[in-house]
């Protein structure tokens, strides 16, 4: 009668590691790492009392002309273009400098139309905040931001 004998080969493969120890992969090799900038983020508080909806978006670093606010049939978008440049100099010479261009953007609907004559969009210390009040019917339109 013979023997079974199961063979496991997960063992031999964990000896390649790749999120393992970098060392093993690569000897004695320090790779340096640096700490990444997140990414901009839009956050956004909607808060709703009887007259209508208060919005408040945490946008920093951008000037009032980078945000674009438009309304649509309840539909509030919010778009900006976010601009960073970052130089890192030791007398006089560059050691990094970096670049970042984007684009940020959120939509939501509200269930309740926008009174577009009244609705009101402000932008300061990085705060958009955006008072819409309530209405029976509205069309569309694109606020401007004091």
């Amino acid at each position: 009668m013979r023997t079974l004998t199961r063979w496991n080969p997960f063992p031999e493969l964990a000896r390649f590691d790749p999120f393992g120890d970098p060392t093993r992969l690569w000897g004695e090799v320090e790779v340096p790492l640096r700490p990444l900038e997140p990414e901009p983020m839009m956050r956004l508080d909607i808060a709703e009392n009887d007259t209508g909806y208060v919005v408040k978006a945490d946008i920093p670093g951008v000037t009032k002309e980078d945000i674009a606010v438009s309304l649509e049939r309840g539909m509030v978008s919010i778009s900006v273009e976010v601009k960073r440049e970052k130089e890192a100099s030791e007398g006089g010479k560059v050691l990094r400098n970096e670049r970042y261009h984007g684009y940020l953007a959120r939509s939501f609907t509200l269930p309740v139309a926008i009174d577009m004559d009244k609705a009101v969009a402000a932008y300061e210390g990085g705060v958009l905040t955006l008072t819409l009040p309530k209405a029976s019917g509205s069309a569309g339109t694109r606020l401007a931001i004091h």
